[in-house]
């Protein structure tokens, strides 16, 4: 019997951690500070000042705004926010943006009206937006969270100033008494009409943007690829539909998406395989909201010991979770499910990220297999053992080896991707 302290944390995470975002989070956290920035400011600002993480920058230089008729970059992320946002909607700000606010933000950014400078020793998720007008400035900090505002100043007076936690990814649920045992007593035991609400949302919006990503060409039509070449059975079918989601959602498709970990593209990675599995072997709906609860704990358990942004690729976490949930479905119990972990993190555990981009669908694809792949092991009683690489016979141990080489591991790898991202470094000198 699970404790009702951890019941009711495992709600209290799913609920703010499962929530809409439009597009890639990281353009929309800018648009978000900047259109906060500029409420503060009060009045029309003449310039707008970004100053943001390396890894803010790694992940909106190569998507597209969503809603913005195709505009990529910081600058325009931010000016959106200003032209056509809305704060009071945190991640989906600028869903009400229109053509004027599209208009006004291609003038802006040619004109120079909002600058970009990259802040050091910062956290990895850390984004400031400064407005400036009429001799006035407002400025708006976010840290650790793409909504979690830790600071707000107007003419030099703080009007807001709160800490925000390393890794703190939701604003009271407790990560840290999270356990896959306990997950999994959660799923087991969770009332349905407590999560029904969040998981058919989930299913609703990702499935939406999904097909949406099947039916038009977005991105590299990774989903699309997938299914004229690899055929229709459930594997096909559930690596495709995870992909389809983010081919429509990294080129700028405006659809919201529910995230995982503050990540869209996790979001759809641990929904639509386990949907896709369910439908094919018709489970019943309140099995289905039970191994959504596995899959999406599971992968906001991983990415808590990595952190919010890493060069760590999160389509790794979230398959792992998607693999979990669907080794549960099939009736997995704690040692089934959790040799698929291991055996997902064994094999892809080193995908790097490079930053937020069409290619994510591809690797969402082979991640997704990958799981799978660690599924079928899984119940063939197969698994990586202890000993090989970072492999622990305990698969808790396992994901915390994982989590240490993705948070700290991979610090100089990230900083170097950013490196060769923005043209830093001499490749050639390396040969």
């Amino acid at each position: 019997m699970i404790p009702r302290e951890l019941y009711d944390n495992y709600l209290l995470i799913l609920n703010e951690e499962l929530i809409p975002a439009m597009g890639c989070t990281e353009p929309i956290a800018i648009a978000y500070a900047s259109a906060k920035a500029c409420e503060v400011l009060g009045e029309r600002p003449e310039s707008l000042h970004i100053s943001c993480s390396g890894n803010i920058i790694k992940n909106v230089k190569g998507v597209t705004v969503p809603n913005s008729g195709g505009q990529k970059g910081i600058e325009a992320a931010a000016v959106l926010g200003y032209a056509g946002g809305d704060p009071a909607k945190e991640l989906e700000v600028i869903a009400g943006a229109d053509d004027g606010a599209r208009e006004l933000t291609r003038k802006l950014v040619r004109e120079n009206f909002c600058s970009v400078s990259l802040a050091e020793d910062v956290p990895n998720l850390y984004i400031e937006a400064e407005a400036y007008g009429n001799g006035h400035k407002a400025s708006v900090r976010i840290e650790n969270n793409h909504t979690s505002i830790t600071r707000i100043e107007l003419d030099g007076k703080i009007l807001l100033e709160k800490t925000s936690p390393e890794n703190k990814t939701v604003h009271n649920g407790k990560k840290n008494l999270m356990s896959l045992k306990t997950i999994l007593d959660f799923a087991d035991e969770v009332d349905t009409e407590d999560v029904k609400g969040i998981f058919e949302r989930q299913i609703e919006y990702n499935t939406k943007i999904s097909q949406e990503g099947l039916d038009n060409k977005w991105g590299a039509c990774i989903g699309k690829t997938i299914l004229e070449t690899w055929g229709d059975d459930v594997r096909s079918c559930a690596c495709a539909r995870a992909a389809a989601g983010s081919d429509a959602r990294m080129s700028g498709c405006p659809l919201p998406v529910i995230i995982n970990s503050g990540s869209g593209n996790q979001g759809i990675t641990v929904t639509l395989p386990v949907v896709e599995y369910s439908e094919r072997w018709r489970i019943s709906r309140n099995k289905l909201y039970r191994a959504l609860a596995v899959s999406n704990l599971v992968s906001i358990y991983i990415k808590h010991y990595i952190g919010s942004l890493s060069a760590f690729c999160g389509a790794v976490s979230a398959s792992a979770g998607a693999g979990a949930g669907i080794t549960y479905m099939a009736g997995g119990d704690y040692a089934s499910v959790g040799r698929t972990i291991t055996n997902t993190l064994g094999n892809v555990g080193g995908i790097v990220c490079d930053g937020a981009k069409p290619s994510c669908a591809a690797k969402i694809a082979s991640s997704v297999n990958a799981a799978l792949l660690a599924h079928y092991m899984s119940m063939n009683d197969d698994k990586f053992r202890g000993g090989e690489g970072f492999i622990e016979d305990d698969v808790e141990a396992t994901i915390k080896n994982m989590g240490y080489i993705g948070k700290i591991g991979m610090k100089d790898t990230d900083r170097e991707i950013l490196n060769v991202m923005i043209d830093k470094v001499d490749v050639d000198s390396c040969v």
